[in-house]
């Protein structure tokens, strides 16, 4: 065999068992058709759960709600590395399950359970999709963030935090999550219905002190028929609180005794929610 022959027969060899060691990846074969690939890429799943989303918010801008949310499903897919990269990857699914908890309003009984469990999920799934588990360190910081948002004074938060949140190492069952969620939405809620009585009573300024106590009176008798263990029943028996009843108990009121003090509406506020925070159940 010829030297030139000898030497090609062993430069192709050398090719081929590099070529057959090389550690490129080669494209795997794409699906067969449109319905597999939708399947195996998980787009199909992702997708339908967008639409249901979309149907149970119904925002008023559809297209900038679906943006956001698959914005939200990306980030809180990303991956990092380091303290600091675990730090963002925390925040990034407390952002994505407080974008759920608010996706709905807690009356939409099926939607927001939907979400609550969406937020629990998210929660209690650490890197790489592990199953962690929800602490108490986490759940503190909904709760905390919740009340931030819907600018609860730090006074009356705290005392709500003190009653339902739980300890850092402690993991958190999700119907304590959702007792704890559920109990600041509705306390969020029925501070903006006190702050409408007190709108009755005066639209601006400091009310008379007699009317004051009157209607927070005839507020914690509703409250008294609330049950203990149902966060949402504080806010219905506020409903039973009607204009002639309440109109009555200020007549009364404002004819059984003479005098010029009065109230403001941060202290009404606060006396409310003292009467919230009263009935509401600690947890543990």
């Amino acid at each position: 065999m010829a030297p030139e022959r000898l030497h090609a027969d062993i430069t192709m060899a050398e090719k081929r068992r590099a070529m057959a060691g090389s550690p490129v990846c080669r494209a795997a074969p794409g699906p067969v058709n449109e319905t597999e690939f939708l399947a195996q890429s998980g787009a199909k799943d992702m997708l339908r759960e967008a639409v249901l989303k979309l149907l149970e918010a119904r925002p008023e801008e559809p297209t900038a709600f679906l943006a956001d949310y698959f914005e939200k499903l990306w980030t809180g897919s990303g991956t990092a590395a380091g303290e600091k990269g675990v730090h963002l990857l925390a925040q990034q699914r407390l952002n994505r399950a407080l974008w759920y908890l608010k996706l709905s309003h807690h009356s939409q009984r099926t939607a927001f359970n939907n979400n609550l469990n969406m937020a629990y999920e998210c929660l209690s799934t650490g890197g790489r999709k592990k199953k962690t588990g929800l602490t108490g360190k986490n759940y503190s910081e909904v709760l905390s963030s919740i009340c931030q948002e819907g600018e609860l004074p730090e006074e009356i938060s705290c005392e709500l935090l003190r009653k339902i949140k739980c300890r850092d190492h402690e993991a958190v069952p999700f119907d304590i999550f959702r007792y704890g969620v559920l109990t600041c939405f509705v306390l969020l809620e029925f501070r903006s219905k006190a702050d409408s009585l007190f709108s009755v009573l005066n639209k601006q300024g400091p009310a008379d002190q007699r009317l004051g106590k009157a209607v927070l009176d005839t507020l914690e008798e509703a409250l008294v028929t609330s049950d203990l263990f149902i966060p949402a029943s504080y806010l219905e028996a506020g409903t039973k609180l009607g204009p002639d009843g309440l109109a009555l108990a200020m007549d009364k009121a404002y004819l059984g005794n003479n005098s010029d003090a009065t109230i403001s509406r941060n202290q009404f506020l606060k006396d409310a929610c003292a009467l919230f925070l009263y009935k509401v159940k600690p947890v543990g």
